[in-house]
């Protein structure tokens, strides 16, 4: 640090200062506080300024009733389906879009053909070809040969006249006969099936997996039956082609379904189940009852069931039938493998059955954290934004990794089975935190966007990014040093300083680094947003505002940047417009620190101050060099006069005159300013990275105390990219650190130190590789 001294609080150091080009409005000038308002919709009758749903808010809604036979051998799926569609818009509709996410696997289909290639060249000569995983390659071969999508038949209204319509790839238009007015509703029925994929080849949300030692299958099955497109105040009808990435944009309706399958099944599904006694033994319907009471899992369907199921070889089918009100969609599994438990949790006043669904290879992991997780779900979610409202909770193990719907979710980890010894069996760390993780996040989902409505098929950080902070919130609460993967600052800095990235306002379909973009970046920028910028209590109480005021409700974008500030009374549009609106990162570099005190304007006082700073310089090598030599002046003293005895600091009699004519004029509350002890400090700071944040100090000082100190980002409205702050402590500061916890995602720690430090770091050696001897590899195989 350098000392200065200045005079009636003006600075004299002025000449040693950095000067900064200050940017005005008259030449370019980067607004990082500009208000949203250009940016956002205007609020009308729907959407209101705060957030909130608007006095005249409506949604559509699509009521089904759909009967589905599963033909276990051919792995296909046959179903038929009456929908009843509500108009709850003030408008006349002449026709109605459904979507059909199962023509994705159509060999034509746009997800297929506008797949880019995934191979990676050798950066050597170009004939050496392309690199490729075995796994990617099944897949994208297999695609372009599977015989995938819908047949459908039969479409007729009520009154059973066929409907005139037409297929555009993944949707479906209905062109009705009579405008559908305001308040009137629309039933029809059709026909369809469709050959299911294998999930391990193709991907996706679904699909089914066969297991080589038993001949078994488990069959996850999703998007699997034609649903209404959405018709709202935003987009009009939300028909844009399903890609594979951008998920769905739903509405919510009742539901009553019958699966008829193998009668050795068990089958899981949206909803509760309405004829157990005709799909359950005696005992497995008791267990059931008992473990809604229970004060852990009860097995519902044992392994030694489960097993008899696996070995059992009937033709004869069951029939479960299933309601479900108010969802956006249903999904459902059915295997002869699946060990079954349940356990009740209580929700606000009701008890949610937490329920797992899994083969006994999913043992022990399955059995000890599956339910449990979902429990932990259920209890976390609910303290930050509303009691689950349904009456069942499902985890499903199968062959898709991790998939979310309304009461059910896809689950996929196992242990490693030895495969001498069935017995042993071990899992890894990161199996086991994965297993629990992706439950959360799953069971998560059924909060968001499966309750708050988000159209996922416009905005994936809506229902991932809010979730994966949730996930977070959740993880944490589960057991100390929990490893996360997501939510921490200092997790995302890799990503926030990439150069091929896009802003999280980006369609689902066009985003960059996907699982950073719309699950990492925005669950971190919220972690930050509640710890550094809102603190918790505001935050949490915005975020529980927005939670409950649209739930079953489609919120926007907009509806929950407004929701925060509106709850808060936080001015949040520089936060939005920063860290969801552009790439910009967190770099913020403390250039320097000034220590000056107030200059007295008493002669003898600054004399003093002045020769301390003359006598604390450092010797020149000159002078040190110089001790013994010898002076003339040693040898004739008569060549000393009066400035051998008076230096340049000696205080004369005028100069104490002077100052006292100069106080003369200075009122009582102004002498007593230039008495002030203590230590005036001046903090440069500048925006490297362009994103604006808060600057939080840790101040060290000579007697050991530290300071935490948080200047609001606030501090750079006139400047984005230069900013100072001035500080008055009676201690002398010693050291300064910009982001001393990591809060804030700074990507460079090396200039948050003032004054600078030496960091530790690893140096890493490596072995050059030898030149391949082809002369010899040949002679070794002889």
């Amino acid at each position: 640090m350098q000392w200065y001294l200045f005079a009636g609080l003006a600075m004299v150091a002025s000449a040693v200062l950095p000067v900064h080009a200050q940017t005005w409005t008259k030449q370019p000038f980067d607004d990082k506080f500009r208000q949203l308002e250009e940016i956002l919709p205007t609020p009308n009758d729907y959407r209101t300024g705060s957030g909130a749903p608007g006095h005249k808010y409506w949604q559509q809604q699509a009521d089904y009733t759909i009967q589905v036979k599963l033909d276990e051998e051919e792995k296909r799926v046959t179903g038929s389906e009456t929908i009843t569609y509500t108009n709850n818009s003030p408008d006349r509709l002449s026709y109605l879009w459904l979507q059909l996410d199962q023509n994705r696997f159509d060999k034509n289909s746009d997800y297929n053909l506008s797949m880019r290639a995934q191979t990676r060249y050798v950066l050597k000569p170009s004939n050496a070809g392309d690199k490729q995983s075995l796994k990617d390659f099944r897949g994208r071969t297999s695609r372009q040969n599977f015989e995938g999508g819908y047949q459908i038949s039969n479409l007729k209204g009520a009154n059973g006249k066929p409907l005139r319509h037409i297929i555009n790839k993944t949707m479906m238009r209905i062109d009705l006969d009579q405008p559908l007015l305001p308040g009137q509703q629309f039933s029809f029925s059709l026909d369809w099936e469709y050959n299911m994929v294998e999930a391990k080849t193709h991907g996706g949300r679904g699909g089914y997996e066969c297991f080589e030692k038993d001949g078994n299958c488990i069959f996850l099955v999703a998007q699997w039956f034609p649903r209404m497109a959405v018709y709202d105040d935003v987009n009009g009808w939300q028909n844009k082609q399903f890609l594979g990435r951008g998920e769905f944009s739903l509405e919510f309706g009742n539901y009553e379904i019958s699966y008829d399958v193998p009668a050795d099944h068990i089958v899981a599904s949206t909803g509760t189940l309405v004829n157990p006694e005709q799909v359950l033994s005696g005992p497995q319907q008791d267990r059931l009852k008992r473990a809604e009471t229970a004060k852990k899992p009860v097995m519902i369907v044992t392994e030694k069931e489960a097993r008899a199921n696996e070995e059992d070889d009937t033709s004869k089918r069951k029939v479960w039938t299933f309601k479900a009100d108010n969802v956006r969609d249903v999904a459902w599994a059915s295997s002869r493998k699946f060990l079954w438990d349940a356990w009740g949790v209580k929700s606000g006043d009701n008890t949610v059955l937490a329920m797992s669904y899994y083969p006994q290879e999913g043992n022990p992991l399955w059995e000890r954290y599956s339910t449990q997780a979902i429990a932990h779900t259920i209890e976390q979610y609910n303290k930050y934004s509303f009691d689950y409202p349904y009456p069942v909770a499902i985890s499903v193990n199968g062959p898709v990794g991790g998939m979310e719907y309304p009461m059910m979710t896809f689950n996929g980890p196992r242990p490693e089975i030895d495969k001498e010894d069935e017995s042993k069996r071990t899992y890894s760390r990161r199996t086991k935190y994965g297993l629990i993780s992706v439950i959360i996040h799953e069971i998560g989902h059924i909060y968001f966007p499966m309750i708050v409505n988000s159209d996922e098929r416009q905005w994936t950080w809506m229902d991932e990014g809010l979730n994966t902070y949730l996930q977070f919130l959740a993880e944490q609460a589960w057991e100390e040093n929990y490893p996360s993967r997501r939510g921490e600052p200092r997790k995302i800095i890799d990503y926030m300083v990439s150069a091929k990235q896009v802003p999280i306002m980006t369609n689902s379909e066009s985003i960059l680094q996907f699982g950073n973009n719309a699950y990492g970046k925005p669950a971190t920028a919220l972690n930050i947003l509640r710890e550094t910028i809102m603190g918790r209590e505001l935050f949490d109480y915005a975020f529980r505002e927005y939670s409950q005021r649209w739930k079953f409700k489609r919120p926007m974008p907009a509806d929950f940047f407004r929701t925060m500030e509106d709850a808060s009374a936080v001015d949040l549009d520089w936060f939005w417009r920063g860290w969801f609106y552009s790439t910009d990162h967190v770099d913020i570099s403390i250039d320097d620190v000034r220590i000056m005190q107030v200059n007295t304007d008493d002669p003898e006082i600054e004399a003093e101050w002045k020769r301390e700073r003359h006598e604390a310089a450092p010797r020149s090598l000159t002078e040190q060099r110089n001790e013994e030599l010898h002076r003339r002046v040693d040898d004739y003293s008569e060549l000393k006069d009066f400035y051998n005895e008076h230096d340049e600091f000696t205080v004369s009699p005028k100069s104490t005159k002077d100052a006292e004519g100069k106080l003369k004029p200075y009122e009582e509350w102004e002498r007593e300013l230039l008495e002030t002890e203590g230590n005036f400090y001046l903090l440069d700071f500048s925006n490297v990275g362009g994103l604006v944040m808060p600057i939080i100090l840790a101040i060290e000082y000579d007697n050991g105390d530290v300071e935490e100190l948080r200047i609001p980002a606030e501090v750079w409205r006139q400047d984005p990219k230069q900013a100072s702050i001035q500080l008055w402590r009676e201690e002398v500061i010693t050291q300064v650190t910009v982001d001393p916890h990591w809060e804030t995602a700074d990507a460079d720690i090396s200039n948050n130190f003032f004054p600078r430090k030496i960091l530790p770091s690893r140096l890493e050696l490596f072995k050059d590789k030898k030149k391949r001897n082809l002369m010899k590899e040949m002679q070794s195989e002889e």
